[in-house]
């Protein structure tokens, strides 16, 4: 892995497997009944590497693989085929509650994720308070988990997150959930994060997004790369495409 470097991603494959029931008519004339398993490509062997302390947007139509790419640089899933190599501790925004115990109160559900992120108990405890304040859940942070809206626990989960003092630090349109007051206090907490020199990588549909938070982005388009580079170039040409697809269609 290259000195300058904080994720190299080579020839990355990831299939998945796909049930279909056949017991329609159209499953028994195709498929002579029973289920039938395919075969689902969603990466196509792709390649990129992702400077320490660069930004980079990863975009495209749903079900291009953009957030297929950061479960597996989270390790949630793992690839086909093709290597990731990552330098430094990681932290995951991806999925809601992801990790959290619907059972225990805010306060314990902090342990047990922050633990999942590499902290250690004395760690989490200088913390706490920060994390509880930025979540502005206030005395909610000792009720269950399975009590809060998804906003309590998007708060939850980013003030999580943002506190590992991650070298890497992946999102996934977290900051598109919750109040628009959150909203921007999430924003400026990433734009903080990425000028203490933080590689970020942000998979979100909002073009302004990316291209205020990052550096460089990344089209995917059914499972390659389409184009990467300066992110105002990709998401134009992006948005081109898009507006000629709507065209076409109309």
């Amino acid at each position: 892995m290259e000195g300058g470097h904080s994720i190299e991603v080579r020839n990355l494959v990831k299939d998945f497997k796909v049930l279909h029931d056949s017991y329609s008519l159209k499953g028994l004339f195709l498929f002579g009944g029973g289920r039938k398993r395919e075969l689902r490509q969603v990466l196509r062997g792709i390649s990129f590497d992702v400077g320490r302390g660069e930004s980079i947007g990863l975009i495209g139509r749903n079900g291009c693989g953009k957030s297929t790419t950061l479960k597996l640089l989270s390790e949630i899933i793992y690839p086909t085929s093709g290597t990731i190599e990552k330098r430094g501790r990681v932290s995951s925004l991806l999925e809601l509650g992801a990790g959290f115990h619907p059972d225990m109160s805010g306060r314990e559900n902090i342990y047990i994720n922050a633990s999942i992120f590499g902290l250690s108990r004395k760690e989490i405890d200088r913390r706490l308070d920060g994390i509880i304040a930025f979540s502005e859940l206030g005395s909610y942070i000792c009720n269950p988990v399975r009590t809060y809206s998804s906003g309590m626990y998007m708060r939850l989960a980013f003030s999580v997150a943002i506190s590992v003092d991650a070298d890497i630090l992946l999102v996934d349109e977290i900051l598109s959930v919750g109040d628009s007051a959150f909203q921007k206090k999430c924003f400026a907490k990433i734009q903080e994060i990425k000028a203490a020199g933080t590689t970020i990588v942000l998979v979100s549909h909002s073009m302004d997004q990316v291209n205020e938070v990052c550096d460089r982005a990344i089209w995917l388009n059914d499972g390659l790369i389409a184009a990467e580079g300066p992110c105002r170039e990709v998401t134009a040409r992006y948005r081109a495409f898009i507006d000629s697809q709507a065209e076409g269609q109309a």
